[in-house]
């Protein structure tokens, strides 16, 4: 997010952090569907399936749903991305509605698409945006991993006094869309993808030498994806409300699409 956007996305989120987050807020009350694709899904296909299923929500004729999956590499624009941001298309560029700028998504990645009904829950971006952060902080001290919020910068942040006076690097990434009510998009957390492959982009828009971008295996950390799996959706639970994982029925595979 860039620009007056941006600017009142982060004050407003500063105004939560000081107010302090009701971590009850979002729960509901029904499960939420908990699906997970293993082989990578292209990003046309995902997202087509994401909106359709967005839309059954809004109208009363699915249930929410959270859906981790891979990405095969490619870069997204969101709704505040700059064209001088974009520094070399390695990859296949998707201009998306999604709030922020530039990202990479790509194998070693773990992205979650969040698809709750907020009218149900608590009808506040603000407080979502800030539970989803907890979600990915929560997930990350299973770790060991002290990540923080940034009210400057979107996403959330590692120190690393390995590399230099207030050098941190971004580890995750949140880039969202509402409507009817309904979020769309969600979250990615670096496990072990390539990190040269950010290099094509300004991740998030944040030029500044002093940040970088960082994996859990960059940190010295062998972590499976199945084991972060487990962990997000533990404290998913703890944030957001029971979770049940999608049942297999006639005619479907493991690997599709909602």
């Amino acid at each position: 997010m860039a620009g007056a956007l941006g600017a009142r996305y982060l004050a407003g989120m500063a105004e939560i952090r000081r107010a302090g987050l009701d971590l009850a807020s979002l729960r509901g009350s029904a499960p939420v569907e908990w699906r997970v694709s293993e082989a990578p899904i292209p990003y046309t296909a995902a997202l087509a399936a994401m909106e359709a299923r967005a839309n059954a929500i809004a109208a009363g004729e699915a249930c929410e749903l959270v859906w981790l999956l891979e990405h095969p590499p490619l870069y997204t624009a969101g709704t505040s991305a700059k064209p001088d941001e974009l520094i070399e298309a390695r990859f296949p560029v998707h201009h998306v509605g999604r709030g922020g700028q530039f990202t990479y998504h790509g194998p070693g990645q773990r992205v979650a698409y969040v698809m709750l009904d907020l009218r149900r829950r608590k009808p506040d971006i603000r407080a979502f945006v800030a539970t989803l952060e907890e979600w990915i902080i929560r997930t990350l001290a299973a770790f060991n991993v002290r990540s923080e919020r940034r009210e400057d910068r979107i996403g959330v942040w590692v120190r690393r006094p390995d590399k230099g006076a207030d050098r941190e690097d971004k580890i995750a990434a949140i880039g969202i869309r509402v409507r009817k009510w309904v979020s769309l998009h969600g979250i990615a957390i670096n496990v072990e993808p390539e990190l040269a492959h950010f290099s094509g982009i300004v991740p998030c828009g944040v030029s500044d030498a002093r940040y970088g971008v960082t994996s859990l295996a960059d940190l010295g950390l062998p972590v499976s994806m199945t084991e972060v799996d487990m962990v997000l959706r533990q404290e998913f639970e703890a944030l957001f409300g029971a979770a049940q994982p999608w049942r297999q029925t006639v005619g479907n595979t493991a690997n599709a699409t909602p």
